[in-house]
C-alpha cells in the first residue's frame, strides 16, 4: 500500500477518536499499518490500521480487552483508547481500526549496548524479561480475559495440518533431507508437547523488537498474535533469536532465574524449553514464506535455524550448550 493511501486511510479512522491536532505520522506499513498521532483531546497514541484476514474486529477487541485489564493491574502494555462513541475499534476501507496509548522507549533490539556486551550484563538483562513475562502470565491467571476470541497457539496451531503460520516442513527452499528432518521432528515434538501443563493467555510474539526499555523500565508491545497458548511459548520466543549468539547461554540463564523469582516453573517443565525454541523456530520458517521474496537471505536463514533446532530435538540436546 503507498504511504498516500494508508494517510487517506488513517484520517478516516481517527474520526472514531475525534480526530488529531496535526497529521498522523507514519511509523510503518508491514502487516499492521501504524501511526503516530496527537489527539485533539491532547492524548499521544499509535494508531493501527489492522491487517485484513487475520484478526477479525471480535478478536482485536479481545486483545484490546485483555491489555485494558493488564494495564490496570500495573503491567506495562499499551493502554487501549477508546473512541468518542466510547468503542474500542472503528475502521477504514476494508481495515479495522484501533489506538493504544503511545509508550515511548527504545526496542532492546536497537544495538548491541541494550543486551549487555557480556556475560554478566546479557545475564541481567535476561533476568529483567523473564521477571516481566512471569508477571504477564501472573496477570492473566488472575483477571482471566473473557470472550477471549483468539488464535490458539497449542498442538494444533504449532504442529497440526494447518497451523497458524503455515505448514513450515513444505518450506519451498527445503532440500529433501531437511524436509525428512523436520518432519522427523514435528512428530516427536506432537507426543512432547503433551507434557506442557501451563497453558492460558500469551503474548505469543515477545521478539526483541516488541520490548521496550523505557524510563520505567520494560515494556511489552504489539500484541497482534496474542492467544491461547503454553506459556513455555512466549518464554522460548523471548530466546529464539538468541540463535548462534556465543552468550545465549546467559541469555537462557538470566531469563529462567528473572521468571522463577515471579512464578512456579518447575524443572521437569523448564526441560522442555528447547522443544519450545523449536517449535518457535518452526512457525517462523513457515511465516516466512509468504512474507519476504523467494531470494530474501531471511528464507534460508530461517530454515537453516529450523533444521538446527530439529536435530537438537531429536538428539535430546539444548540449542545453546556449548559445544565441547
Amino acid at each position: 500500500m503507498s504511504e498516500r493511501k494508508a494517510m487517506a486511510m488513517a484520517q478516516t479512522a481517527l474520526f472514531t477518536w475525534g480526530q488529531t491536532a496535526i497529521p498522523p505520522r507514519l511509523v510503518n506499513i508491514r502487516e499492521n499499518i501504524v501511526f503516530e498521532a496527537h489527539l485533539k483531546d491532547g492524548r499521544h497514541v499509535a494508531l493501527r490500521l489492522h491487517r485484513p484476514g487475520y484478526q477479525g474486529r471480535a478478536g482485536i477487541e479481545s486483545e484490546l480487552r485483555w491489555c485494558e485489564a493488564l494495564s490496570a493491574q500495573g503491567l506495562a502494555v499499551p493502554r487501549p483508547v477508546r473512541g468518542v462513541n466510547g468503542r474500542l475499534t472503528g475502521g477504514a476501507g476494508n481495515r479495522v481500526a484501533s489506538c493504544v496509548e503511545w509508550l515511548e522507549g527504545v526496542p532492546i533490539g536497537a544495538g548491541d549496548q541494550s543486551l549487555g556486551p557480556d556475560a554478566a550484563q546479557v545475564n541481567a538483562h535476561a533476568e529483567t524479561l523473564g521477571a516481566l513475562i512471569a508477571q504477564l502470565h501472573n496477570a492473566s491467571d488472575a483477571t482471566p480475559p473473557a470472550n477471549f476470541t483468539r488464535h490458539a497457539w497449542d498442538r494444533e496451531g504449532l504442529l497440526g495440518e494447518h497451523p497458524q503460520w503455515g505448514r513450515f516442513w513444505q518450506h519451498p527452499a527445503l532440500t529433501a533431507a531437511q524436509a525428512a528432518l523436520l518432519q522427523n521432528a514435528r512428530r516427536l515434538a506432537q507426543t512432547q508437547i503433551t507434557k506442557a501443563q501451563d497453558f492460558g493467555p500469551i503474548h505469543a510474539d515477545i521478539l526483541r523488537e516488541n520490548v521496550l526499555a523505557t524510563s520505567q523500565g520494560l515494556a511489552l508491545i504489539d500484541f497482534d498474535d496474542c492467544g491461547l497458548g503454553y506459556r513455555l511459548y512466549d518464554l522460548a520466543t523471548a530466546l529464539v533469536q538468541g540463535w548462534r549468539d556465543p552468550l545465549w547461554g546467559a541469555q537462557v540463564s538470566g531469563l529462567l532465574a528473572g521468571y522463577r523469582a515471579q512464578r512456579a516453573l518447575p524443572d521437569n517443565q523448564a526441560r522442555l524449553l528447547p522443544l519450545f525454541v523449536a517449535l518457535r523456530g518452526f512457525a517462523s520458517c513457515g511465516w516466512i514464506v509468504s512474507r519476504a521474496a523467494g531470494d530474501d537471505p531471511r528464507q534460508i536463514a530461517y530454515v537453516e535455524r529450523a533444521c538446527d533446532f530439529a536435530q537438537h530435538m531429536l538428539d535430546g540436546t539444548a540449542p545453546w550448550q556449548q559445544e565441547p
